[in-house]
């Protein structure tokens, strides 16, 4: 599952997080999707089985919409609890709670928690690396059914950045053998979410 982190995080790191126009939004995310199509048909990193990538032409998204770029609240929890985060195997990685973001979604506020990889922040070049997983109405019919990721950055101010447009799956929504973090219950929001990669199951 690190390897999963670090090289989306790569991915991530080419654009930036701060508040866009409509145009900069389709810009970004139409680049973030070719970048994630070529890893995924690349064999070295691609979580597909060698079946999927011979058929592979692209990865099924949800088409960009700019509603889903959202400009959330952002409270930083200072010396906030480590745990160990519950994942699709017995590997219990150690999470430390990081911060809180706000926003409202269809006359909704939610609050979701933000995450950071203990031993991932030790690593050169991934100390502001944070991970936000989460479960919304879309799970298990047009998304994975275990959930998706939003990979972040540390905000300079009170404010951060969620674009649901480039939400992912789990390397385990492809591939058996990986151990993916499960979406803590805090994370549940209650709506659907349009937004970012779809799911259509492969044969592992």
């Amino acid at each position: 599952m690190k390897k999963q982190l670090i090289i989306l995080f790569c991915l991530l790191s080419v654009v930036g997080f701060s508040q866009k126009n409509n145009n900069s939004i389709l810009a970004e995310n139409t680049e973030y999707r070719a970048k994630l199509n070529a890893l995924y048909s690349h064999s070295k990193h691609s979580p597909l089985t060698k079946k999927a990538r011979r058929k592979f032409d692209s990865i099924p998204f949800f088409p960009i919409d700019t509603n889903y770029y959202i400009v959330a609240k952002f409270e930083r929890i200072i010396d906030g609890e480590e745990f160990k985060m519950k994942t699709s195997t017995a590997r219990e990685p150690v999470y430390k709670v990081f911060g809180k973001a706000i926003f409202t979604l269809r006359d909704t506020t939610y609050e979701l928690m933000i995450y950071q990889n203990v031993n991932l922040t030790k690593k050169e070049g991934y100390e502001n690396y944070l991970f936000l997983p989460f479960n919304d109405y879309t799970n298990g019919n047009e998304t994975y059914g275990g959930g998706r990721y939003l990979d972040i950055r540390i905000p300079d101010g009170d404010t951060i950045i969620l674009d649901f447009n480039k939400a992912y799956n789990p390397y385990c929504a492809y591939t058996d053998g990986y151990s993916c973090p499960v979406p803590p219950k805090e994370n549940s929001v209650a709506t659907y979410i349009y937004a970012g990669v779809q799911y259509e199951g492969e044969e592992h």
